[in-house]
């Protein structure tokens, strides 16, 4: 083991699209435990959308950034986190964390699922899809669902979910030719478009011609006013994200219908997943059992080593990735998952 932690630190707050000029790579001594704690040595990180969102205020500039990973306890002052537990905490973007036993969940291993699984399907971006088809949606046997960003994390997990779910004719927007074909070869839906192609309005008209039920919205924008003029009555929006305008904050306000949402009795309704922490092990018992007989499979693009973790975000920033992205260390070999990697 090195004697050496990295930590990343954001150092300005970006004008627009960051970039790694934001950003900086701090060396340290490798801490030692003290009693009640644990060193965590890194394998796994996660960036995240909501990440570029936090940059512009809720980020202190040149300290550590926070965010999801897994660790395996490799010195430990603490009976309650031996070393050799792989566990799952949010100190984030740095190689090395020091953790309490309530800072961190320790991981139920299935024989079979891959490490990475904990921090997309099993993880954050899993039960963000889950929580808004089952709790917020209240998805019914035969929905007619759209999903913005579909080739996404959440969207990918959201579309796979909800034709385990019992959906109906599922439609994704992505943005790409690639993508598309990705979302309908691969995860299960009926149709999707490159929203580059046109009016999202009228490709979303031309893939779901008698309307939807279900709009799980990542974007915002032209997508969300295009999907409230798609759905039916009682229809429902779930609000996730605003991706469309995290890099624009100026970008104009959506354009809809308002009397839509008053004639056709539409709900809009938007969470914060760490709201829903309680159905961690709900979800466990939903989609293991489909990770297990391969009716679930991993939608990951993996960029291996620390050392390319703000190029991993910007990455998926730019809509370089295809599922979750995440970043592995270089000690681990893949685990055989179906995985993209992300190389050049």
């Amino acid at each position: 083991m090195t004697d050496t932690a990295i930590t990343v630190h954001q150092t300005a707050r970006p004008k627009g699209f960051p970039t790694p000029d934001d950003f900086a790579f701090v060396e340290s001594s490798l801490p030692s435990p003290a009693p009640g704690t644990a060193l965590v040595e890194n394998l796994y990180w996660s960036v995240d959308p909501y990440h570029r969102e936090m940059m512009d205020g809720d980020f202190e500039l040149n300290a550590p950034l926070e965010g999801r990973a897994l660790g395996r306890v490799v010195a430990s002052r603490d009976p309650g986190l031996p070393e050799g537990e792989i566990v799952f905490h949010r100190q984030g973007w740095r190689t090395h964390a020091l953790v309490t036993p309530r800072e961190v969940r320790r991981l139920p291993r299935y024989e079979g699922v891959p490490l990475s699984a904990y921090l997309s399907v099993l993880g954050g971006t899993g039960l963000t899809a889950y929580v808004g088809l089952t709790r917020i949606a209240r998805l019914r046997e035969g929905d007619d669902v759209f999903v913005s960003a579909a080739a996404g994390g959440v969207g990918t997990a959201t579309g796979r979910f909800a034709r385990l779910l019992g959906a109906g004719r599922l439609v994704g927007s992505a943005g790409s030719p690639e993508k598309v074909r990705h979302l309908t070869e691969q995860v299960g839906y009926d149709t999707a478009f490159d929203y580059h192609q046109g009016p999202v309005s009228d490709l979303l008209a031309k893939s779901a011609p008698t309307g939807i039920d279900v709009f799980v919205d990542n974007v915002g924008g032209d997508h969300l006013g295009a999907a409230i003029g798609a759905l039916r009555d009682h229809g429902r929006v779930v609000r996730i994200g605003t991706v469309s305008q995290y890099n624009t904050p100026d970008a104009p306000p959506v354009v809809f219908n308002h009397a839509d949402v008053v004639e056709k009795s539409l709900r809009v309704e938007g969470f914060l997943v760490s709201n829903y922490r309680d159905l961690q092990d709900e979800l466990y018992d939903f989609a293991v059992p489909h990770l297990l007989s391969g009716a679930l499979a991993l939608d990951e693009t993996v960029v291996e080593g620390f050392e390319r973790i703000v190029e991993a975000f910007l990455l998926m920033l730019g809509g370089g990735n295809v599922g979750k992205i995440l970043v592995r260390s270089a000690s681990l070999r893949p685990s055989g998952a179906c995985q993209r990697s992300a190389n050049s």
